[in-house]
């Protein structure tokens, strides 16, 4: 992800005389003041949402095992919930600019290329977003005539969600056009979107008969030119999308708001705000501190010691939370400091951070995972199960490196912890170390779902911190919920734009087309794992993770089935391969996201993650040529 930069002085004015600074100033302050009041409403209705959706579904999951009577209301309305949090949580990530984008080339031009790339990063989801709007609330329309079947309401109440958010998007985007940008800027980057829709419509008759030529102009083209221009990938989706079905074909667009609707209403899904939230909870209660500590305390007078613990308690920390950025920093705060006093350079810390990122992509409860499970209906258990393995494979690979690294470490200086005190931590550790495991347990052996124990989850957090750890800021709370509910629409709102190029790609004869090309692939199994492995390196580098898998996943898994492949063992490894691009520089957006939380310029990393990416494709290599590591222990 990534933030775009706004002005020192909030609201562009434009220059002129006294009169006019004073109509421009009063006119920037009348425009703030809305901005602010729109964004504290929308962000204090997420976050009750969020909250909400945690007490619904823990009162199910209390219902069902403790009384034995299950509401068969509460996964309706959560549901219902859902699909307003998502909404409402992507216009909070627009308006703070952490929709997931690739800033890599943007970041490399010039001050004014820059500038007007950042505008248009803006004004091209407000050209999709009124392109839209109209069909959104068309779709709403149709839904009142739907009836739910538990609590018998009409779905329009579940379906405005999608209008409501889509609108709010639209003015949350020209607010933010407003406040990071000069006029004459934003000017331009308006014409030269203008420019580029209207050259779209104008080409509509040329481009029909073209036939699957457009799925290159589109689908490729366009999508390319967005995302390499900043404009976020969710958006960069949508729009092909909405401009392949309007200018090629005769499909209402009705179709794409279903799709887009279908796509973020995966009950599956409801697990992703739910772990979210759990990562930020573990961190907020000391649970990762102590969890750590236990760790440093055993292998802190090791020879690379340090790293070690960090690659294990990214192993632990990923089976709690599920949100990377959330596991790097509950991690990277404690471990770091002490790693830098034993002459451990930055550079080198940063990049082993980034790579255990890919490293335990697969560790469940992984939102990775999830997500996977529910875009192609493999089953999420299984998954699980099937994640753990190689996770430990890539993480023996990477402990390799730090090994031939630190070597010759100097720990003259380290005392060893008295075994008095790593038993005292290990007590104080045993609560926080439980969960991870509890949490695989319970979903592995078919106990609960992933959303119910992710509810457990949170319960348990909450009354460990409340009661062991004595440690619970109750202030941090508002901020926890609105930031799970930032994250959890900008993911959840690129599953659905990536669903409906997913459905728009399948209805152009192009899942086909691809089937035949693979099936094609010299070398069987192998073979197709092998370009499998090279596509998502790149797709990783490219579109992150979450959209990669969404939009490809339903194509390739059913190849995959047809080639021999397990699916379990092509899910580890089209995952590992997307982690790889996703925390690999240059455009690894990952990399970028380890380096802030570690507030490591990035150019520092750069000369030490290569020996971790070599580590990292050797481990995925072993994972891609031995399927027993992913199939091994699943049940017969």
């Amino acid at each position: 992800m990534s933030h775009l930069s706004e002005p020192v002085h909030g609201y562009a004015e434009a220059p002129g005389g006294a009169s006019a600074e004073g109509a421009a100033g009063g006119a920037a302050s009348l425009f703030r003041k809305i901005d602010h009041g729109l964004s504290v409403g929308v962000e204090v209705v997420a976050g009750l949402l969020v909250l909400v959706e945690i007490v619904v579904l823990l009162a199910g999951v209390a219902a069902r095992y403790l009384f034995h009577t299950p509401l068969v209301w509460s996964d309706e309305l959560a549901s219902i919930l859902f699909l307003w949090l998502s909404m409402l949580g992507a216009v909070v990530a627009l308006r703070r600019g952490e929709h997931m984008r690739m800033t890599g080339l943007v970041s490399r031009v010039g001050p004014q290329a820059r500038s007007l790339l950042e505008c248009i990063a803006i004004t091209a989801p407000i050209a999709f977003l009124v392109l839209v709007l109209y069909h959104a609330v068309d779709y709403a329309v149709e839904e009142q005539f739907i009836t739910t079947p538990a609590m018998e309401v009409s779905n329009a109440w579940r379906a405005s969600a999608l209008p409501v958010g889509l609108g709010l998007m639209l003015v949350a985007a020209l607010f933010r056009l407003l406040r990071v940008a000069r006029p004459r800027t934003v000017l331009a980057a308006a014409l030269v979107t203008g420019v580029i829709v209207a050259g779209f419509w104008v080409a509509g008759p040329v481009l029909k008969p073209l036939g699957q030529l457009n799925l290159v102009i589109f689908f490729v083209g366009l999508v390319a030119a967005n995302v390499f221009a900043g404009v976020p990938i969710a958006f960069s989706f949508a729009l092909a999308t909405f401009s392949y079905l309007a200018l090629t074909t005769s499909t209402p667009l009705l179709v794409m708001v279903g799709r887009l609707d279908e796509g973020m209403s995966h009950l599956i899904l409801l697990a992703v705000p739910l772990f979210v939230f759990l990562g930020l909870l573990i961190e907020m209660t000391g649970m990762a501190r102590a969890m750590i500590q236990f760790l440093a305390s055993l292998l802190g007078h090791v020879r690379g010691g340090l790293s070690y613990v960090l690659i294990g308690a990214m192993y632990l920390v990923s089976g709690i939370s599920g949100s990377k950025i959330a596991d790097m920093a509950a991690i990277a705060p404690v471990l770091f400091p002490e790693m830098k006093k034993r002459g451990a350079p930055p550079g080198d810390l940063v990049a082993l951070l980034s790579a255990t990122g890919a490293q335990t992509e697969t560790i469940p409860p992984s939102i990775v995972l999830i997500t996977i499970g529910s875009v192609t209906g493999v089953s999420i258990a299984a998954l699980f199960t099937g994640g753990m393995l190689p996770g430990v494979v890539l993480g023996a690979c990477l402990c390799f490196v730090v090994w031939r690294r630190y070597r010759n470490e100097d720990l003259s200086h380290v005392e060893r912890t008295p075994g008095r005190e790593i038993g005292r931590l290990a007590m104080v550790a045993l609560p926080a170390i439980a969960l991870p495991f509890v949490i695989r347990a319970a979903v592995v052996e078919g106990i609960a779902t992933a959303t119910e124990v992710s509810t457990i989850g949170i319960a348990y957090s909450a009354i460990v911190g409340l009661l062991i750890y004595r440690q619970f800021d109750w202030r941090r709370l508002k901020p926890m919920l609105i930031e799970t509910a930032s994250l959890t629409g900008a993911i959840i709102f690129i599953v659905g734009c990536a669903t409906s190029m997913a459905w728009g790609l399948t209805q152009s004869g192009f899942s086909s087309d691809l089937a035949a090309f693979m099936a094609g692939i010299p070398g069987g199994a192998y073979g197709f794992l092998a370009i499998s492995i090279v596509a998502f390196i790149i797709l990783g580098s490219v579109l992150e993770g979450i959209p990669a898998i969404v939009l490809f996943g339903p194509l390739l898994f059913p190849i995959a089935r047809a080639a021999g492949v397990h699916e379990v063992h092509y899910a580890m490894v089209v995952i590992f391969a997307m982690g790889i691009g996703l925390f690999a520089p240059p455009f690894g957006v990952g990399y970028y996201g380890a380096c802030a939380i570690s507030k490591v310029n990035p150019d520092e990393g750069l000369k030490h993650i290569w020996g971790y990416v070599g580590a990292l494709l050797v481990g995925l290599v072993i994972v891609a040529a031995i399927p027993w590591i992913s199939t091994g222990f699943l049940a017969r």
